[in-house]
This record gives structure tokens, sequence and C-alpha cells, in this order.
């Protein structure tokens, strides 16, 4: 029997880019301000107000193993 594997790996974000989060407490629209090894900093271009989190994951790809 088969299990479905959910593969994860490293988004590539870069200062300047402009996201949208969909599904968190953080849902909105955010700019990318700083981005290290292991934390990102993104900011709100609405109220101003900046976030500094882990960097998140994006889903790719969900394989039958």
């Amino acid at each position: 029997m088969k299990d479905n594997v959910a593969v994860f790996t490293p988004y590539p974000f870069k200062i300047g880019q402009k996201i949208y989060i969909k599904g968190s407490k953080r849902n909105g629209d955010w700019e990318v301000i700083d981005v290290t090894e292991n934390k990102m900093t993104i900011k709100c271009p609405i109220s101003g107000t900046e976030l500094k989190c882990d960097r998140f994951c994006c889903l790719v790809e969900e394989n039958k193993e």
C-alpha cells in the first residue's frame, strides 16, 4: 500500500518581493524586507506592521510512496 507523502522545500524569498499569505494568522499582503538563512522579516504595506518570523516552506508536490 502506498502512503501520501507531502514534500516541502524552502522557498527562495527575495528582499522587496510582494507576497500574499493565505490560510494563516499572517493572512494578507506583505512585503519581504529581510531574509536570513532561518528568519525573514515581512512588512504589511497598509499598516506598516513588521513581523520577524521563521522562514516558510511551500508545498511543492504530493507523492504516493
